[in-house]
């Protein structure tokens, strides 16, 4: 009985193709961008994670001043810190692979009659041990540059093609507001950062040279730390905290004035954020499924009026309430269920053309598909149950009366 029910639903589908094909529409364009939206949506979170995660999942930052609390707080004023700071730590934790001063400030870079405005840092090389930057040319910096802050740099790829275009770099002196400074090497690119930023738009001097040379102070506005692996980062970042409380006398009655960020910490709250908007954006999409859930019933209520002297011979003859029920109830599935399957396809080829638009890996995920097309089944159930009860209750001789 079934399989007449779907043959006969098939048959009436047929018959009115081009009703039958708007009436799918909704179903196509819901599922579709169910499809569409959650899919982008995981490939915007893996973009991310992935991004975040190539920072080094065993990476804290060490900044002065509190984390910003509530909606509209401020941070708090506080002293920067020292190169001693940055010694302790790397003597007093043993956890650590690297410790890196940071300091940075804005400076119009300056060779021949070319000149790029960038970011000056001072550090040292543990910079690009706990950053995992390499050097793509050239050397990293010798102990005597380092002790002596002697006017050397390293360049940031688009620094680099900034002011030397196709020509070679090393060896060549370029000025950095009025400190003149030879270049020794080149960072491998890295691209942009997830927020954004041209991670290449960057120049490495020495930490003691930018010091008396850049910003005429001694401070260190952050501290980057590199854990041994990422599993000791919490135990890392306690140590570090009740390290510079005591350097900092900030006693047990303050609040810390700088705060440690661990970058784990900082993965797991952009990849909740991006599944939040990933369902919000899958919700509004599968309202598009419900207005199509209306546009079966709709139909179909049109198809018992206009199939009603249909029914009431098929009662007649002998057919129960439950055969007419069914055969109206399975027209609406099928209806649903080829929305669902047309929606999947047609999702699935908006995803191919829209993720390398956007720059999102593409993230199938067979379990979503299944879904919508349940989905979609389960609407033909709930907006075709009323038509299809409609037309079992018919009185068979008014049916048959009808014209």
């Amino acid at each position: 009985m079934l399989w007449n029910a779907i043959l006969l639903a098939f048959r009436e589908i047929r018959r009115n193709a081009m009703r039958s094909a708007l009436t799918m529409l909704g179903i196509v364009i819901g599922v579709a961008a169910v499809i569409t939206m959650v899919t982008l949506g995981r490939g915007a979170t893996a973009q991310v994670t992935a991004d975040i995660a190539s920072l080094g999942s065993n990476i804290l930052h060490v900044r002065q001043g509190q984390r910003f609390r509530g909606h509209g707080g401020v941070r708090s004023a506080a002293d920067p810190f020292d190169l001693g700071d940055v010694e302790a730590i790397a003597r007093e934790i043993s956890a650590v692979a690297a410790v890196a001063p940071v300091t940075s400030q804005t400076v119009l870079a300056i060779y021949g009659n070319e000149n790029w405005t960038t970011s000056v840092t001072g550090s040292d090389n543990a910079l690009f041990k706990a950053q995992q930057w390499s050097i793509e040319a050239g050397r990293q910096f010798i102990d005597s540059e380092l002790r002596a802050g002697k006017p050397v740099c390293i360049l940031g790829n688009t620094v680099r093609k900034e002011l030397f275009g196709t020509q070679d770099s090393l060896g060549a002196a370029i000025r950095l507001g009025k400190l003149s400074c030879q270049v020794i090497g080149i960072l491998e690119a890295k691209g942009q950062s997830t927020f954004g930023r041209d991670q290449d738009d960057l120049i490495v001097v020495p930490v003691r040279a930018f010091q008396r040379r850049i910003s005429g102070n001694r401070d260190i506005s952050a501290i980057y730390v590199s854990a041994q692996s990422g599993d000791i980062t919490g135990k890392v970042k306690q140590d570090i905290e009740l390290l510079m409380r005591q350097r900092r006398h900030i006693s047990a009655t303050e609040e810390d004035d700088f705060h440690v960020r661990d970058m784990k910490e900082l993965v797991a709250t952009v990849t909740s954020a991006t599944r939040v908007l990933t369902a919000l954006l899958g919700a509004v999409a599968a309202v598009s499924l419900v207005v199509g859930g209306i546009g079966i019933m709709n139909i179909m209520l049109v198809s018992v009026t206009e199939r009603t002297r249909e029914i009431g011979i098929r009662i007649a003859i002998g057919a129960l309430g439950r055969d007419v029920l069914r055969q109206f109830l399975v027209e609406a599935i099928v209806l649903s269920s080829l929305g669902g399957v047309v929606g999947i396809v047609l999702g699935l080829a908006s995803c191919a053309i829209a993720a390398p638009m956007i720059g999102v890996p593409l993230v199938f995920d067979p379990v979503i598909m299944v879904i919508a097309v349940a989905f979609s089944g389960a609407i033909g159930i709930i907006f075709g149950y009323f038509p299809a009860r409609k037309a079992a209750r018919l009185d068979p001789i008014e049916a048959l009366r009808h014209e």
